[in-house]
């Protein structure tokens, strides 16, 4: 039997472990935050490849009911009155849910069957022919056949495994924050978004309008501030956004009490090979295609049903399935990183002149006949994969 630690428990992690399962395999999955970690942004899936890997999971209805049910988005002046519409399905796809909701019926998914190790992390992997010994940074030191690194855009296992994250992580000139606040514009199943030069605030309904997200996103080379940093973070956010209208300074008010306030430079990973020996990677730690593609999540489940597959297709052959794993991916991933790149290069302009444009194009864009054009590329994008069809293995993998 082949036995697989996975570091990350938020998407990909908890994904990739159902279907290794479900093969036979003996799965645990370390995470260095002490509990199940709520909260996030929202997230989508769009096309059939997507909605086909969460059917066969079993898990689709589970996601259909958590879904926001978001509809259109208003771009509004600094008054707060809206001056354009843009389309739901532009920005929720087929199915949109929050991240905390998804991970946390993939967390119901696998606790079963998955050894879960919260509040802890890969201190060193030592690879030799049988296997990697493993030393955390709290648990006692353990051996496992396989390692994988589903631990997001700044993966420790990508780090011990590959080397440092400046070889592997372009940043696209962007920084984000997200967080909940209380939805004090009585939003429902909406959002509104303010952008001027170089910066853009949104804050949108969430969990039946009960609460709301609060994004901004602002444009700047990398910041010297440690990811931990919250406070540090925050003063950042707030240097930049007080006092530019809108509601601006109330969402920062609101922040300092948020439970989830998250802050990252939006950037991509570009990767020769995702896999070293017994140690492979999946999703952002692999390839990344930015929080602005909208393929991130769907690219995740994507992956790890095509990893755990080629898993149990090779018999546990690690390197004919990290291969086969690369090779059926590649294509895919390309195009949705491109998408994240054409997205970064239009959503925050610096000239005032070119906010205008766009502003103006907006309010035009439901008369026009290309309306529908970018959603159309966007599922186009989602859908460029031939799922491979992985027929459950008939004994458990060999060693």
């Amino acid at each position: 039997m082949k036995n697989v630690l996975i570091s990350g428990a938020s998407i990909a992690g908890p994904a990739l472990a159902h279907w290794l399962a479900r093969y036979g395999f003996t799965t645990t999955i370390v995470e260095n935050s002490p509990g199940f970690r709520d909260g996030g942004y929202a997230v989508d899936f769009r096309g059939d490849a997507h909605l086909a890997v969460l059917r066969r999971m079993g898990i689709l209805d589970d996601v259909e009911a958590a879904r926001t049910g978001m509809g259109a988005m208003a771009y509004v002046n600094k008054d707060g009155k809206p001056q354009a519409s843009m389309p739901a399905d532009l920005f929720a796809g087929d199915i949109e849910v929050l991240r905390g909701d998804l991970a946390r019926i993939l967390h119901d998914a696998t606790r079963g069957t998955t050894e879960y190790l919260y509040g802890d992390s890969i201190a060193s992997l030592d690879e030799d022919a049988g296997g990697v010994t493993v030393t955390f940074e709290r648990s006692a030191p353990r051996r496992f056949d396989l390692v994988i690194g589903a631990d997001g855009l700044h993966s420790n296992v990508r780090r011990l495994a590959f080397g440092p994250a400046e070889r592997f992580v372009r940043n696209l000139g962007l920084h984000c924050a997200i967080f909940t606040v209380p939805n004090h514009l009585g939003l429902r199943y909406t959002g509104h978004v303010y952008r001027t030069a170089g910066q853009l605030a949104s804050v949108y309904s969430a969990r039946h309008n009960a609460e709301a997200r609060a994004a901004f996103y602002f444009g700047s080379p990398e910041q010297d501030v440690h990811r931990h940093d919250v406070a540090r973070q925050q003063q950042v956010l707030t240097e930049r956004f007080a006092g530019t209208g809108w509601e601006c300074d109330r969402l920062l008010a609101e922040m300092r009490d948020a439970p989830d306030f998250y802050f990252d430079s939006v950037g991509q990973v570009r990767m020769d090979s995702w896999s070293r020996g017994r140690v492979a990677l999946l999703g952002d730690a692999a390839y990344c295609p930015s929080s602005l593609s909208g393929m991130g999540t769907g690219l995740a489940i994507v992956g790890a049903y095509v990893l755990a597959g080629e898993l149990a297709a090779a018999r546990g052959d690690h390197r004919a399935a990290y291969a086969r794993y690369q090779d059926v991916m590649r294509e895919y991933v390309a195009g949705c990183q491109k998408m994240g790149d054409g997205v970064a290069k239009l959503m925050m302009p610096e000239s005032r002149f070119v906010v205008a444009l766009l502003n103006r194009y907006y309010k035009l864009l439901p008369y026009l006949p290309g309306k529908n054009m970018a959603a159309k590329i966007a599922r186009r994008t989602a859908e460029g994969i031939v799922l491979p069809d992985y027929a459950p293995a008939p004994t458990r993998p060999t060693s």
